[in-house]
């Protein structure tokens, strides 16, 4: 998956690559975690490129995220680890819970990756929360209203213009790891053409109402086949990524929960 391009970080070789990280890592912010860190750059864009610090102060690897403006509601109800070291993982939740702390009484459920995972290693879970949530467009198709929408369904089987299928959850075995990917369509609220401060390489960022909640998206111009605009609809492929809007409650070492901790004592 392209995680880079839609946000402006459209790399051309492994020089261009180890160029752009040096920067990061020049312009970034240190973030702590435990024993390892984070330098994380971010700008005016809502980029967001989050390195990975091991230990020893070593660079073992790096995320990109969008800092967007949506917010919805999920129940986490797993952690999954193993995509990349020690600092990458996802949280395997479910969208729009009716009920408080049950997880399948939402619409559906989904696995969202996080720039900065390291930080939520104890999280008690399962756990209402909101979060921030972006969708990186792998394959993205715009359409100007939901007449053209529909006339360009050409199997028997028609999608709404507000959908979600939590493609990344469909593997051929269940042992297999689940991914952080999305296919959707929604409804545009708002768009802009941004442009990345580090590279100045401009990207698209849309709010789009989905089923499920709003979701930020963002694109590589170069994949779009048309000018989107607000009102307009789009249906595509995405990577998934994700922030906690509210503070968790996670266990200390001693495993009270650290967010009533002081309350209780």
């Amino acid at each position: 998956m392209d995680h880079l391009s839609p946000i402006g970080f459209k790399i051309q070789s492994q020089e261009n690559f180890i160029e752009v990280i040096e920067k990061v890592f020049e312009n970034g912010k240190p973030v702590n975690a435990g024993k390892r860190k984070y330098i994380v750059y971010s700008d005016d864009s809502g980029a967001e490129f989050w390195l990975q610090l091991n230990k020893k102060g070593e660079f073992i690897g790096g995320n990109p995220h969008f800092q967007g403006k949506s917010k919805r509601k999920v129940v986490l109800s797993s952690t999954i680890t193993g995509f990349g070291n020690e600092m990458d993982g996802a949280f395997y939740c479910w969208a729009e819970p009716k009920e408080q702390g049950n997880p399948e009484s939402g619409a559906y459920p989904f696995v969202f990756e996080l720039p900065d995972f390291s930080l939520y290693k104890n999280i008690v879970l399962p756990q209402d929360i909101e979060i921030q949530l972006t969708a990186f467009a792998q394959e993205i198709n715009y359409y100007k209203d939901e007449k053209e929408f529909a006339d360009n369904q050409k199997s028997e089987l028609k999608f709404a213009t507000r959908s979600f299928i939590p493609s990344g959850l469909f593997t051929k075995d269940e042992k297999d790891e689940k991914e952080a990917a999305g296919m959707f369509s929604g409804v545009i609220l708002d768009v802009e053409k941004r442009t990345n401060k580090l590279t100045g390489q401009e990207f698209y960022w849309m709010l789009v109402d989905t089923h499920g909640g709003e979701i930020d998206v963002v694109a590589n111009i170069e994949l779009l086949n048309k000018i989107p605009e607000r009102s307009g609809i789009i249906q595509g492929y995405f990577w998934l990524t994700g922030k906690l809007l509210t503070q968790p409650v996670q266990k200390s070492k001693k495993g009270f929960f650290t967010k009533y901790f002081f309350k209780i004592n």
